[in-house]
């Protein structure tokens, strides 16, 4: 079994490397990083289909990851793909590019696999040892991931195409206006429908915890450190829900070069993040939640895991 691995994500908002080494019954972060890199342009359509730009894109930044990891000495390279390449007409074309242009082999992951391994993750994470029933909801560019943990044990996993690129796609015409409250209650009302008809069921009663992983709520975290000057790591992990609302109620506000300036918030992630915003509000509604608990140990960390302590450890 290795000793270390680097993990790259491509995701459909950004591509993300996490170099990890096998520790006493966990993983042991080496090093990590992410880039803003939209692949995802187009996801909503009937048929998504990744642009040549976007393609571009991507294979820019994985070749960037990969020198990194190369820089580090790590001899095992995972390459993952989620929504936007799996739901994409020409994802193949784009794993096939990938292999051409690097010699890496890209597994594109079931919506399945992808809840599995955030799953897998998330066991990694020590600052939520204490929960033992809770939700996960795992907000991309492509899709939503939503989990749920009984006992520590997950029991449910669904994964809904409720991405906030492809919902900004669906339901915001011009995004360099502030998002108006038309678009944001068919928004919600789309969150909430979507969600009611899942098979994915809230039922692990009211003492529940909620999770929150993916950009959102490390951009959310970003913006209160540096409105209040302090480092990212200490921020609160505990973000009420009527925090949500009043950033969103802020922010929502702004045209987009506006919330482009906007200290924390990253300008590739300005036009999506009020529909990523409202999201996670209509998904607390939905589970009866009054706020979620962040945590960076998601899919990467999953499959790092996986390759250096073995499926089923």
């Amino acid at each position: 079994m290795v000793s270390a691995v680097a993990v790259i994500d491509i995701g459909s908002n950004s591509i993300k490397l996490l170099i990890a080494k096998r520790g006493e019954g966990s993983i042991v972060v080496v090093h990590s990083r992410s880039l803003d890199a939209r692949i995802s342009a187009g996801i909503s359509k009937a048929e998504p289909e990744l642009s040549e730009d976007g393609m571009a894109t991507g294979l820019d930044a994985i070749r960037t990851l990969l020198a990194d990891a190369k820089a580090h000495h790590v001899r095992k390279i995972l390459l993952v793909a989620t929504s936007a390449v799996r739901d994409a007409r020409n994802g193949p074309l784009f794993r096939a590019r990938v292999h051409e242009e690097t010699g890496h082999e890209v597994r594109i992951l079931t919506g399945d696999e992808e809840a599995r391994l955030i799953g897998r993750g998330l066991a990694c994470d020590p600052a939520l040892g204490d929960l033992q029933n809770f939700y996960v909801f795992d907000l991309g560019g492509g899709s939503l991931e939503c989990l749920a943990f009984r006992h520590r044990q997950l029991v449910q996993a669904a994964s809904l195409q409720l991405g906030c690129v492809r919902l900004t796609e669906a339901f915001v015409k011009d995004v360099t206006r502030p998002l108006g409250r038309g678009a944001r209650y068919r928004i919600m009302q789309h969150v909430h429908d979507e969600l009611v008809r899942s098979p994915f069921k809230f039922d692990l009663g009211d003492d529940a915890v909620a999770v929150g992983t993916g950009g959102t709520m490390a951009t959310v975290r970003a913006i209160i450190g540096a409105r209040d000057g302090i480092p990212f790591e200490q921020t609160p992990t505990q973000l009420p829900v009527a925090w949500l609302r009043v950033m969103f109620a802020h922010l929502g506000r702004l045209p987009l070069d506006e919330r482009r300036t906007v200290p924390g918030l990253p300008p590739a992630r300005a036009d999506v993040f009020p529909t990523a915003l409202v999201t996670f509000v209509a998904v607390a509604d939905v589970a009866g939640v009054q706020g979620f608990r962040h945590s960076l140990y998601n899919l990467r960390y999953g499959l790092a895991a996986e390759a250096l302590l073995g499926a089923s450890h």
